[in-house]
């Protein structure tokens, strides 16, 4: 069901990121959007509402996290003209410090 939930959508993405200019949009609406929305609604079914919002709000924190990795990234990429992929590898401790602390940031609310 995933599967066929999960490929519907990222066609449909696909088809919007089809259209957008310029085409580097069209990954952006490829995949993770999609798959996100298949998995929440499957999560709905299967262990319920309060479940799914605690995986929602990890998703959300993961993706802010991505997106200042992503910055980090393109940052010391383009001011000190490293290799990509050692950046890349050691940057990456940004997104996961990030990431965690903004779920144990959400845990003291919860």
């Amino acid at each position: 069901m995933r599967f066929l939930i999960g490929g519907a959508v990222v066609s449909l993405f696909a088809a919007i990121g089809d259209v957008l200019r310029p085409k580097s949009f069209a990954g952006l609406f490829g995949a993770a959007p999609s798959i996100a929305l298949a998995t929440v609604g499957l999560t709905i079914s299967k262990q319920g509402s309060q479940y799914a919002a605690a995986e929602a709000h990890s998703m959300i924190f993961g993706a802010i996290a991505f997106f200042i990795y992503a910055i980090s990234v393109s940052r010391v990429l383009a001011r000190y003209k490293t290799a990509a992929l050692p950046t890349t590898i050691i940057l990456m401790s940004v997104w996961f410090a990030v990431s965690i602390g903004l779920w144990r940031w959400w845990g003291r609310f919860s």
